[in-house]
């Protein structure tokens, strides 16, 4: 079966850079530039595993979104995880070549950076997906 990587980070990337309201707060990469400014939001890692069922191939992906930020304390990493997740908890999601069966959070962990200034958190999303056939 083909992966579904491509395709996922695709159709995250597309709706999460699309979103005024978040872009408004943040900046969404997909390789962060050397004058990338703070707070932003990196695509980050992939997990892939079947799960089929007796009639039908299908995909179990973890995929981690990074929110990194200045903001002294959690307040703006919050404010980003809300909208992540407005844009992406149980919601619709178009990938090419596969049915969406669902998507929710997993699970986020907040962190401090060893550079005092900056706050990192990664977020983990899982995606239930089968193949269109």
């Amino acid at each position: 079966m083909a992966s579904a990587a491509w395709p996922l980070q695709q159709a995250i990337y597309q709706r999460l850079a699309g979103d005024a309201e978040l872009t408004a707060i943040t900046g969404v990469h997909d390789e962060v530039p050397e004058a990338a400014t703070y707070p932003h939001v990196l695509v980050g890692e992939v997990i892939e595993e079947p799960d089929d069922s007796h009639d039908n191939q299908g995909l179990t992906v973890a995929f981690v979104l990074h929110i990194w930020s200045k903001y002294r304390g959690y307040g703006e990493i919050g404010r980003i995880l809300a909208h992540l997740d407005r844009l992406l908890d149980r919601q619709p999601l178009t990938v090419d070549g596969f049915e969406l069966v669902a998507i929710f959070r997993e699970h986020h962990r907040m962190l401090r950076d060893p550079d005092p200034t900056i706050r990192h958190c990664p977020v983990r999303y899982r995606v239930w997906l089968n193949k269109e056939r």
